[in-house]
């Protein structure tokens, strides 16, 4: 026992069998990160047609290129780790222009696999192959094959048992592996991809001339809008979905980091922050957002995998990827491109229920009914708010809120008031039902940001400070970010390094939920820096007092009321939802009318 002890006590040299298996298991976790590498490789060699195959989940694997190729006298020095043409100093770590660098992704692979590697230079008349199997080489020998380079991954991990357990079903493997070749494709849009998945194609991507081109064809989805944010050094570029388009999990919100993949949970905030106040819970963005800055600004050095970087100024990129789509949201592109509000699947089943309801429950337009109860708003109690037994709306728009477009809700014909709760309107096209309370709720939210921004908010000033324990990162946030507090009424001063004292707060606001808020924008402030915290914070106080102003659903409201409402809203470009991010009309085509009256087949 004594001589056991003593073995494992000592210092060993591990093989090199055993320190590549150690570095597959960091490079190659699954068959995503092993396709993942070798495509990269053939875009480094300046590829611009590149071949995928895959079977048995991802345990056979060829990639086809028709890059550069590599010299027959370096084919085995590709195996070797370590070893690569990409860099040859330190320094060159901080002005990358490829995705490999490491020179371990080869050597991994060829740890866990049998692996075969077949290149062709465009000056040579022969190909040159290189077998490996599970990490033993075999000798270079001279082949036939075309320009490029060819790799064919086989048994994948068969000489590790404990990793092949691991390995999820083909299927979940299949769709990882599907999901990295679309990212590699979001991020090439001038390399032409084919993609095969046992014996069946599954992908054909061609070569297009724009990115934006790129992710429609990836994304399927046709209408994407585009927008650029800058914030210094960082420039960003992204493609996005309006906000009728959404998917069900952040997996659609795709980012590159000077053209890398990369998983940052602090961009992908910066994409859902752009949305704030129009998706509702549950949904989520589909965006692509491309992030180019200095490349001694970032460090793609930090993980096995690549798939994660570190900015020298964080806030920077958030607050550039943030505006990239937030600027062109706000001018609501999809009004102005394509008229009339998205019809969504399954909203037209939706309003003839909502319609069928309404005729059984034998109530006429405009009659007396009583407010539904499904309608759920946040119950925040605010005593300092005056409701108006009868709303009121000004047909008259400010001239820098008018859009330079022609108005829109206005232009349609009202029809009536359904369930004192909905407008009818109508254009030559379609019938469009409004949600009135969600419609004024959005009006009275952009006035009351407005309001807010421009310190027309009364406040009240406390006889003694209110103080808030805080953290002192958290502390020195909140206080660099005073001026802007200011404006949305709230006035700090430092009672010691984390302790945060409140001298005015806006009068509407209760001491528990000013707490609350603050602590909130603390933290957001100091995880992304910027205003951004302030800017939530005043969208949240402005979303609760809208939605408790608002006229309510069983309001009766006039021909001219209804009128005034819709004109107010072409003040304002986001008005197709309410702050909370649900729709404020549905639009009900004629021609779907006629169909289901049997009048069209």
């Amino acid at each position: 026992m004594e001589t056991i002890a003593a073995d494992l006590a000592s210092i060993q040299t591990l093989s090199s069998q055993v320190v590549d298996q150690i570095a597959a298991g960091e490079v190659v976790e699954r068959p995503a990160h092993l396709v993942k590498e070798l495509v990269e490789n053939s875009l480094d060699a300046g590829a611009t047609e590149v071949a995928i195959e895959f079977r048995e989940g991802g345990r056979w694997v060829k990639i086809t290129d028709n890059g550069r190729g590599i010299p027959g006298k370096d084919l085995a020095k590709a195996l070797e780790r370590f070893a690569t043409s990409k860099i040859r100093a330190s320094e060159d770590l901080w002005n990358l222009t490829t995705f490999g660098f490491r020179g371990e992704a080869l050597a991994s692979i060829s740890s866990v696999s049998r692996l075969s590697l077949v290149s062709r230079q465009a000056t040579s008349s022969l190909a040159f192959q290189l077998q490996s199997e599970f990490g033993k080489l075999k000798p270079v020998e001279q082949v036939g094959g075309s320009f490029g380079t060819s790799v064919l991954i086989e048994d994948l991990f068969a000489n590790v048992p404990a990793r092949l357990k691991f390995m999820k079903s083909p299927s979940a493997e299949v769709t990882q592996i599907k999901t990295v070749l679309k990212a590699m494709a979001l991020s090439h849009f001038k390399t032409s991809f084919r993609v095969i998945s046992d014996g069946n194609l599954l992908f054909q991507w061609p070569a297009t001339a724009d990115r934006l081109s790129r992710a429609r064809q990836i994304l399927g989805v046709a209408r994407l809008f585009e927008g650029s944010g800058q914030r210094e050094n960082v420039k960003v570029y992204s493609v996005f979905a309006d906000p009728h388009t959404t998917a069900k999990t952040s997996k659609s919100i795709w980012l590159f980091a000077q053209g890398r993949w990369i998983q940052d949970r602090g961009l992908q905030a910066a994409v859902q922050e752009a949305y704030r106040n129009l998706l509702m819970h549950g949904e989520y963005p589909i965006c692509v957002s491309w992030v180019e800055t200095d490349p001694s600004a970032i460090d793609v050095n930090i993980h096995p995998t690549k798939s994660q970087v570190k900015f020298l100024d964080q806030s920077l990129a958030f607050r550039a990827v943030q505006a990239s789509v937030r600027d062109s949201l706000e001018k609501a592109p999809w009004i102005e491109n394509a008229p009339g509000i998205v019809n969504a699947p399954g909203l037209k089943s939706a309003v003839a229920s909502a319609v069928d309801s309404f005729a059984r429950s034998g109530r006429g337009f405009g009659m007396e009914a009583v407010p539904p109860q499904n309608l759920v708003f946040q119950d925040v109690a605010l005593e300092k708010i005056q409701f108006a037994s009868k709303p009121s709306f000004s047909a008259k728009s400010s001239s820098e809120n008018k859009q330079d477009s022609k108005p829109y809700w206005s232009s349609f014909q009202v029809l009536g008031q359904a369930n004192l709760t909905y407008i009818l309107t109508q254009s030559a096209n379609s019938m469009l039902i409004v949600d009135q309370h969600a419609a004024h709720e959005r009006v009275l939210f952009e006035k009351l940001q407005k309001a807010w921004k421009n310190g027309q908010i009364e406040v009240q000033e406390y006889l003694f400070p209110l103080a808030i324990d805080l953290s002192a990162d958290k502390t020195e946030a909140l206080l660099t970010e005073e001026k802007n507090l200011q404006k949305i009424g709230l006035h700090l001063e430092s009672l010691g390094p984390t302790t945060v004292g409140i001298r005015a707060a806006p009068l509407l606001l209760k001491e528990k939920s000013i707490v609350l808020a603050l602590d909130k924008m603390a933290a957001d402030l100091v995880e992304f820096g910027g205003s951004h915290g302030a800017e939530r914070m005043i969208g949240d106080v402005c979303a609760t007092l809208a939605c408790h102003s608002a006229v309510r659903a069983g309001q009766s409201l006039s021909t001219d009321e209804m009128k005034a409402l819709l004109q107010s809203m072409d003040e304002f470009p986001l008005s197709s939802f309410c702050p909370h991010g649900r729709p404020v009309s549905v639009d009900y085509s004629f021609f779907e009318l006629e169909k289901d009256f049997g009048r069209l087949v």
